[in-house]
């Protein structure tokens, strides 16, 4: 069969710029969609995404569907014609069903059938509707009209490009007819551009200074700021996304290095770095110990004979900005941070839960409660707490929110307060994210820890608990983040003491009646999803979470020994003898006995049990209490043979009342030994 390439583009006004590379995908996806469904082959595909453009080039393209056969079964034959042999109403609507007379069905087989050949349509017909259907499809969540027109798309549209081979593909969408001439450059090239066929459509644009591919203009930005950077003694920050959005803007990237006076260093380089990044798309430079230097990185749209026009332009342009930024430094340092907290006497927390300065006072009490405990210092973390919301109130942070916690670190270095405690007040908001840092000093840790489990137990605490996708406190991301902190920090907090002291802050404004258990139970289920990511068998979590370690980092440390334990061959035979010495334990009549008495003992295999417990209990408590899990389980692992040997030889439920509650007693003392570090009965 033969094949054309087909090359669709829709001209409009300029896309918006962070879902300029998603609308192309998408426009790609539903065009290949819509060939899929009407049964057309092609051999490549692309698509093209430029700040006026979103364009789709299919290589390789049937030019005429397979013609294919349509068999209907009907009803059986003897339910289609009566004893007269006339077709009884089943058989006329089968017929109606098909389209034809009663006549033309087949009636030779069990049942009737009906045999058509759809004839393959030109694939010439069938691209205004594919293309029309992946356009309506794009995830665009506000489409636009314009003029009197009742078309609607993301942006108005401006021209329409449809071509099949050589071959206008003739049709109107979005009120534009399609053509064969797309636009150029604005200003390099405005005149209209003839596209000779598909398969020259990237060279054609390229003639009148459009870089159609996304990819490529992203990668010419990419190696030209480095390479800029590189020239001025310095490294460029680079965000992905950023990039990604600075590419959609431009449709012929012409890097250029701009500069900013030398004073405004004085300025804390995050708030600079956020007002040139977010505001005006520039891209920072640092020298190589991480410090700004004083110029940024421009993408023109515009290969300018003048180039130092557009450089000075845009040095005028963020000048206003990074004075607003100097002018709130100046104005924050001239009070001590600590003075801010009066501000936010009134600033509201959330209704039931008082302001933002209860908050920082009950996070002062909690960090110096959680403190001595990991190994900081009380004192540093309860005034690292009490410091915590203060640049909350500050004109830095109400201009650059992004600020919060790196504006508190500046002024209360500012103020003279101790390194650690300058750096909890950005370390609180730690990790910010999946994967994101964790706080480098314990205060930082403390002030963290304390913080994320004050709102825990506070929105827990008036019932606004998380439901489905809706978690406006970001309670889950909270909890997620006292764990890593703990788990990974290797910090020993029992989790239980300190919740129930954080609950006991709250005093009257909580409901505390099982609010400890709660939030507990919250947060120690959010550990299931990330052993789940980690590759860690749900049963291995249940087996620990059976016994409630108060401590994150005891749970983890339980988890990973079980996990090693299920690769020993020993593992699943003991884990079943776990389970049945469970089973039979709560079956028992009775409180069973804390000691065993030997006199009882009539078989030479609960003697040998007996002996391996007590050689076992032996040397696993102080590996217990040493929380070596793993070697714990490992020694434990020993007690298969001699289990097995019991389970043979002897009946448990003896008659004897004695004998029977003896041998409940040397069962319960077994099980007791694995659940020192986990319930491995539910590892069957």
């Amino acid at each position: 069969m033969s094949a054309q390439d087909f090359l669709v583009e829709l001209g409009t006004e300029e896309l918006p710029p962070k879902a300029l590379a998603t609308l192309g995908e998408a426009f790609l996806a539903g065009i290949q969609k819509g060939l899929q469904s009407a049964g057309l082959n092609y051999t490549a595909s692309r698509y093209y995404a430029a700040p006026r453009r979103l364009a789709v080039q299919i290589t390789g393209l049937e030019t005429q569907q397979a013609d294919r056969s349509v068999n209907l079964d009907g009803p059986p034959r003897q339910a289609a014609f009566d004893a007269e042999g006339n077709p009884t109403q089943a058989a006329l609507g089968f017929a109606r069903k098909c389209g034809v007379d009663i006549s033309e069905i087949d009636q030779s087989g069990q049942k009737l059938r009906y045999s058509q050949t759809i004839t393959g349509k030109p694939t010439l017909s069938l691209l205004p509707t594919i293309v029309e259907d992946s356009l309506n499809d794009l995830p665009i969540p506000k489409r636009m009209r314009w003029g009197v027109r009742k078309d609607e798309f993301v942006r108005p549209t401006q021209w329409l490009v449809m071509l099949f081979g050589d071959q206008v593909v003739d049709c109107t969408l979005l009120a534009q007819r399609a053509g064969r001439e797309s636009r150029g450059h604005r200003f390099h090239h405005p005149e209209a551009v003839r596209i000779s066929s598909p398969a020259t459509y990237a060279d054609d644009l390229r003639k009148a200074y459009v870089l159609a591919d996304f990819a490529e203009r992203r990668e010419i930005i990419s190696k030209r700021v480095a390479e800029l950077a590189l020239q001025q003694e310095g490294r460029a920050i680079v965000p992905p996304a950023l990039l990604d959005e600075v590419s959609a803007l431009v449709e012929w990237p012409v890097p250029l290095v701009c500069s900013f006076e030398e004073r405004f260093l004085q300025v804390p380089q995050e708030a600079l770095i956020t007002t040139m990044q977010d505001n005006q798309k520039y891209f920072c430079l640092l020298d190589a110990e991480g410090k700004l230097l004083p110029r940024f990185i421009t993408v023109a749209n515009i290969e300018s004979r003048d180039p130092k026009q557009i450089i000075e332009g845009n040095e005028k342009v963020v000048r206003p900005r990074l004075t607003d930024a100097e002018f709130f430094f100046n104005q924050d340092k001239k009070q001590p941070l600590e003075s801010f907290n009066a501000r936010l006497q009134n600033v509201v927390f959330q209704a039931q839960l008082g302001s933002v300065y209860d908050k920082a006072v009950r996070v002062s009490k909690l960090a110096a409660f959680i403190a001595p405990r990991i190994g900081g210092d009380a004192g540093h973390a309860g005034r690292a707490g009490l410091l915590s919301k203060c640049d909350l109130a500050t004109e830095m942070v109400g201009e650059f929110p992004e600020m919060q916690g790196v504006a508190g670190y500046y002024y209360a270095l500012n103020d003279g307060e101790p390194a650690d405690i300058a750096q909890a007040l950005n370390e609180q908001y730690m990790p910010r994210g999946a994967g994101a840092e964790l706080p480098q000093t314990l205060t930082g840790a403390a002030v963290a820890i304390a913080d994320k489990l004050d709102t825990l137990t506070g929105i827990f605490g008036i019932g606004m608990l998380p439901t489905g996708s809706k978690d406006p406190y970001a309670l889950r991301r909270a909890a997620l983040g006292v764990l890593r902190i703990l788990i990974d920090k290797q910090l020993d907090l029992d989790l239980a003491e300190t919740v129930q002291f954080a609950v006991a802050l709250y005093g009257a404004k909580v409901d505390s009646a099982a609010l400890a258990e709660q939030v507990l139970e919250f947060i120690f289920d959010r550990l299931r999803a990330r052993y789940e990511d980690e590759g860690v068998e749900v049963a291995s979590y249940l087996a620990v979470r059976a016994l409630k370690p108060g401590s994150a980092l005891d749970f983890d440390q339980r988890v990973q020994a079980v996990q090693a334990f299920r690769r020993l061959p020993e593992a699943e035979a003991l884990a079943a003898v776990n389970k049945r010495v469970s089973n039979l334990l709560g079956k028992a009549e009775g409180a069973v006995a804390h000691s065993v008495e030997p006199k009882y003992f009539d078989n030479a295999h609960e003697f040998s049990l007996y002996s391996a417990i007590q050689q076992a209990d032996h040397a696993v408590a102080p590996m217990a209490q040493a929380r070596q899990y793993s070697e714990a389980l490992t020694r434990l692992a020993a007690l298969r043979e001699p289990v097995d040997a019991f389970f043979e030889a002897v009946m448990v439920n003896a008659e004897d009342a004695s004998v029977r509650a003896n041998r409940y007693a040397l069962l319960a003392r077994l099980r007791g030994l694995f659940l020192g570090v986990a319930d491995i009965s539910l590892l069957g």
